[in-house]
């Protein structure tokens, strides 16, 4: 079973894109909205090396920046 979680924000298509793209493929996951989630803009730039990209994806432990060329 995949373990997916995407950083997304309010208003970015590429947030809505990923997100579609896993409901459709009936992959669950945990969405986490930078702006309203303590420490979630903190974590983004960790796990981005410092990169302040939404959506950013962690599927099973990998990273994956952006969403069809978001």
């Amino acid at each position: 079973m995949s373990e997916v979680t995407i950083y997304t924000k309010d208003g970015c298509p590429y947030c809505a894109a990923a997100k579609k793209h896993y409901t459709d493929n009936g992959i669950a996951f945990t969405e986490i909205d930078v702006f309203n989630t303590d420490g979630a803009k903190e974590k983004v730039l960790e796990l981005s090396d410092g990169q302040a990209i939404v959506p950013l994806i962690v599927e099973n432990g990998e990273v994956k920046l952006g969403f069809g060329g978001g």
